[in-house]
């Protein structure tokens, strides 16, 4: 395994912050009323369908550079989420929207860890909520301390 400075560590992992979200953060900015962000769901029809973040635009990845300029503004920073960590389809949405000039980040854990921490979600058949996986959300605490 070849090593790396600290300072080459460093500079990874701040531009990883600068590019990256996740669940609970983005949960938490929505929840104070005010998201200064516009969340975009990179699924298909069918996914959206079976379940969702509530008030995300839905643009699946394949249609993002003939739709984007319709539904998204380019002066309000975009946040993509896909299934989850075995799925790149949120990483793919945000090097379109990128190279399409607008600002982005990915939600890490997409909308698997949105369900399993806890998160309400909606399907074509309204809202829902699970309790929150004790594997991916501190049970008895407000927040996992990270």
């Amino acid at each position: 395994m070849s090593s790396t400075t600290p300072a080459a560590a460093a500079a990874h992992f701040r531009a990883s912050l600068a590019f990256h979200t996740d669940v609970s953060d983005v949960a938490a900015e929505l929840a104070s009323g005010g998201p200064a962000f516009v969340v975009l769901d990179s699924r298909s029809t069918e996914s959206w369908d079976q379940g969702h973040i509530p008030g995300a635009v839905h643009l699946p990845t394949a249609l993002i550079p003939e739709e984007a300029g319709r539904l998204l503004d380019r002066s309000v920073p975009v946040v993509t989420y896909c299934w989850g960590p075995g799925c790149n389809g949120a990483t793919r949405a945000a090097l379109a929207l990128a190279e399409l000039g607008y600002q982005v980040r990915e939600m890490l854990g997409g909308f698997e860890y949105w369900v399993r921490e806890g998160f309400e979600f909606e399907t074509w058949e309204g809202r829902e909520r699970r309790p929150a996986d004790p594997l991916t959300a501190p049970v008895d605490a407000a927040d996992c301390g990270c």
